[in-house]
């Protein structure tokens, strides 16, 4: 049987329809093994806004019922549904959530309103769907620092999130343009580096800036709030601290961090930014003290250290920095730079955790727990896994949900290559050139969406979706998906974000006021971006 005749999304492994229909009433009641009490709230929780039932827990039989089934895998599930009722068993309670969001979907999009919808008739297709991931790491990364998120918006694109399976949220909380975490030890990072007193409109040398300041930061306690929300819904947010380039906000806080040590602002312009960290001992002690603080408040076994984009140019024109590399041994004051994400490496495995690091980490040596998020087309992947790094694959060419998304003129900002839906979800995170061995590296994938020309959360809804969705599939999926079946299936998902209110991009293209006429972007053919990245992933191959 074709999988539209159970619409779900992402693709089930197996998924089975057969006549009749379960009935959700207000008479209606819910029951959970012991372990699976949270999840049976959270179904309360996403079923009675729009239903108006209670969906009451019964100690016995119920029409709805979630149970453990240790013989499958902890993300696995098995869902069946006939007239009697529901009953959801997984391999954990991660397992039973998903089969809770596969049944939110199988009921009418209205269920994802919030309040009651009196025009409903809440039934549910006798079917049995039996599904499980292909790939752990199942991810989006969210910059928040370009363009600051409040928190309440946060909770919300966690929720989409979850909707699509989706179990890792990296999130990007420093750089050049703001600083968004709350230091205890060293408060200016927030009183001086999370604003900045404009920001540029658009792209390219000449874009315009708009004259309006701009900040935000999340307290400790947000952020506490913020990944116990998540773990509520088995997303893990890993925190990413960025060094030793992209550091301009906290070195505008703290200039002698800096290889100058002269005053600086929060920078107010995109792009990569040659203001470096120095390598001296105080420095490297000031991000150790920064990662101790963000490993309390993030449980995550990843700890994002950056390593990406660093220019070297500050180092090499310093006596201090070409004194300093010698001092440590170093063949060239640029291995500075792998110097220094080799401090925090050790420090963050003494703690019992795990780096990530963008490809550029690979120039330099790595404790063998270093996880790489290979951005640089595949190449990185292949080399991290060869060399036994677990890997994150988001390659800018299927995973950049900031590239425009057609040739069309009236695409808001344009930059770099047009992304189609069916470009990403054409995105295989397993390179074929690996090993099997190898390949066991490969941890999955994520969508990065980088915020410099995405300044509200309108702009976010129409850059991430539908496209989300199609990268929530190449993760979950097995491979081999149909692009045609996946299509058909996504248009009876888009009534459901209809329903949620996430301002999606339409198929067509964008709707008048997702446009912004005026403001230049930095489009590019295929060709220049494949020399562009070629040129950039040499590095990784030598």
């Amino acid at each position: 049987m074709p999988h539209t005749a159970v619409p779900l999304l992402p693709r089930p492994l197996e998924a089975a329809g057969a006549p009749g229909e379960f009935l959700l009433s207000a008479a209606s009641t819910v029951s959970a093994e012991p372990g699976l009490e949270a999840v049976a709230l959270w179904l309360q929780g996403a079923l009675r806004p729009a239903t108006g039932f209670l969906v009451m827990f019964d100690a016995g039989p119920a029409d709805i019922a979630l149970s453990l089934d240790h013989g499958l895998a902890p993300e696995a599930y098995r869902l069946e549904a006939s007239a009697d009722g529901v009953h959801i068993s997984g391999g954990g309670p991660a397992g039973v959530f998903y089969g809770c969001q596969s049944l939110l979907q199988l009921l009418p999009a209205a269920v994802f309103r919030r309040a009651p919808v009196s025009t409903v008739r809440w039934t549910v297709p006798t079917c049995t769907v039996e599904d499980s991931p292909r790939f752990g790491w199942r991810g989006a990364m969210l910059d928040v620092v370009r363009h600051f998120l409040p928190k309440h918006e946060l909770l919300r694109f966690i929720d989409l999130m979850a909707m699509h399976k989706l179990n890792t949220l990296h999130l990007h909380l420093t750089d050049d343009q703001g600083w968004r975490v709350e230091i205890l030890r060293y408060p200016r990072l927030v009183e001086v580096g999370s604003w900045r007193r404009e920001s540029q409109v658009g792209a390219g040398p000449d874009a315009p800036a708009d004259g309006r300041p701009h900040g935000g930061h999340y307290t400790q306690d947000d952020l506490r709030e913020i990944t116990s929300y998540a773990a509520a819904r088995f997303i893990t947010v890993v925190p990413e601290i960025e060094t030793p380039g992209h550091v301009q906000a906290a070195l505008a806080a703290y200039p002698e961090l800096g290889v100058t040590g002269q005053p600086l602002e929060v920078r107010t312009r995109w792009g990569i930014n040659h203001h470096v960290l120095n390598a001296e001992d105080a420095t490297v002690e000031f991000f150790r003290n920064v990662l101790d603080e963000v490993m309390d408040v993030f449980p995550s076994a990843y700890i994002g250290v950056g390593g990406d984009e660093c220019p070297k140019g500050q180092w090499q024109a310093d006596p201090r920095s070409r004194e300093r590399a010698r001092e440590l041994g170093l063949a060239r004051v640029d291995d500075l730079q792998n110097w220094f994400i080799g401090q925090l490496d050790r420090h963050v495995s003494v703690r019992g955790r795990r780096i990530l690091g963008w490809d550029e980490v690979l120039e330099g040596e790595l404790s063998p727990t270093a996880t790489v998020a290979s951005w640089r087309g595949m190449a990185g992947a292949v080399a991290a896994a060869r060399r036994g790094h677990d890997v994150v694959c988001c390659p800018d060419d299927r995973a950049y949900l900031d590239y425009r998304q057609s040739e069309l003129p009236t695409e808001p900002i344009p930059v770099s290559i047009p992304l189609t839906v069916a470009d990403v979800y054409a995105f295989d995170p397993a390179p074929a050139s690996l090993t099997p061995e190898q390949a066991k590296h490969i941890l999955g994938g994520q969508a990065n969406l980088w915020t410099e020309h995405i300044d509200s959360p309108r702009g976010l809804d129409y850059m991430a979706f539908p496209r989300l969705c199609a990268m929530a599939e190449a993760l979950w999926s097995q491979a081999s998906g149909e692009l045609e079946d996946f299509t058909a299936r996504l248009r009876e998902h888009l009534p459901r974000l209809d329903a949620v209110g996430v301002e999606y991009r339409r198929a067509e293209g964008p709707l008048p006021w997702q446009q912004r006429p005026g403001i230049p972007g930095r489009p590019e053919t295929r060709a220049a971006r494949d020399a562009h990245i070629a040129a950039l992933v040499a590095s990784i191959e030598a």
